[in-house]
C-alpha cells in the first residue's frame, strides 16, 4: 500500500470512529407511571439519538413477536445510523393483558414521543410511526384509531407517517386465540386496523415480504388494506412486496422504504 492510499484509508477509518461516537443511546426510560409490577418491567424504551442533531425526523419502532413476545432490540440495524432520532419500545404482552392495553402502551409511547423527542434533537412535527409485524399492528391502530393518542391530548393526524413492516390488519391472532378462534379465522372488529379505515389518515407506506412466503397471507391482507384505503379516498397511500423476503427476514431490506419515504413525505411538507 502506497503513502496516499494509506492516508486515504486512514481517514476513512478516523471518519467512520468519529462518526459511530457521535450515536447516543438513552435506556429503559418509563413511559408511563404505574406501581404495576408488569408495567415496570415492560414499559420502557430506549432511546437512540446523533449527538448535536435538532430538527431531525422521529422514528418510533415497535418490534414484533406477535404480541406475546419480543423485545426492543429487535430492531434493524440500519435504522440505528444517526439518520433519525429512534424511540424503540417494549409493551405488555398478551396472555399477561388485553390486546387493548397493547394498543395502549403502544400510544403511550407516541405520546412520550411528541412530548420529548426535542430534548434529543428530535422534531415532534416529524414523528413517523414504525415496526414489524405484532410492530406493524400496532403501528396502524395507534395512527387510524384516533381514541387511543386523544386519551394523551394528541391528534393522530400529528403523525407525519405510518409505515407498518408486515403489520396484520384483520384482528391480530393472538386476540383471536383468546376467544378461542383460530389462526386461519380472520374477524375484523374494533382491534383490527381494517375497521378504523379513513381518508384523512397520516400518509401510509405499507410493506410486506413475498406473498408465497408471508405469515397466514399478509402480503394478500395488506394488499386488500392499501385497496380499501384507496377506494376511501386516501391521497398517499403506497404497498411494497419484498419478494424473495419472507415474514422473519424482511424488515432489514425494508428499511431504505422507509427512509425514502420519510424524505419524500418531509419534502412534500416543505
Amino acid at each position: 500500500m502506497n503513502r496516499k492510499s494509506f492516508l486515504v484509508l486512514l481517514l476513512a477509518l478516523v471518519t467512520w470512529s468519529l462518526s459511530a461516537q457521535t450515536v447516543r443511546k438513552v435506556e429503559n426510560i418509563r413511559y408511563i407511571d404505574s406501581t404495576d409490577p408488569y408495567a415496570q418491567e415492560r414499559c420502557v424504551l430506549d432511546v437512540i439519538y446523533p449527538e448535536g442533531a435538532r430538527d431531525l425526523p422521529v422514528v418510533v419502532w415497535f418490534h414484533g413477536g406477535g404480541l406475546t413476545g419480543g423485545d426492543k432490540q429487535w430492531t434493524p440495524a440500519a435504522l440505528l445510523d444517526g439518520s433519525f432520532v429512534v424511540v424503540r419500545a417494549n409493551y405488555r404482552l398478551i396472555p399477561k393483558v388485553h390486546v387493548q392495553v397493547c394498543i395502549e402502551d403502544a400510544a403511550a409511547v407516541v405520546a412520550w414521543a411528541f412530548r420529548h423527542a426535542a430534548e434529543y434533537g428530535g422534531s415532534p412535527d416529524k414523528i413517523f410511526v414504525s415496526g414489524h409485524s405484532a410492530g406493524g399492528y400496532l403501528t396502524d391502530l395507534v395512527g387510524l384509531d384516533k381514541h387511543y393518542l386523544e386519551a394523551w391530548g394528541i391528534d393522530a393526524d400529528r403523525i407525519a407517517g405510518l409505515i407498518p413492516f408486515s403489520g396484520q390488519v384483520v384482528s391480530h391472532y393472538s386476540y383471536r386465540k383468546t376467544l378461542g378462534i383460530g389462526e386461519l379465522q380472520p374477524i375484523i372488529d374494533q382491534y383490527a386496523p381494517l375497521y378504523h379505515i379513513r381518508p384523512d389518515a397520516p400518509p401510509i407506506v405499507i410493506i410486506s415480504g413475498d406473498r408465497e412466503t408471508e405469515l397466514y397471507g399478509r402480503y394478500e391482507e395488506t394488499a386488500y388494506f392499501w385497496r380499501m384505503l384507496k377506494i376511501a379516498g386516501h391521497p398517499d397511500v403506497h404497498l411494497y412486496e419484498l419478494q424473495g423476503y419472507d415474514h422473519g427476514s424482511m424488515a432489514d431490506p425494508a428499511v431504505p422504504i422507509l427512509k425514502d419515504h420519510v424524505k419524500r413525505i418531509l419534502n412534500k411538507q416543505k
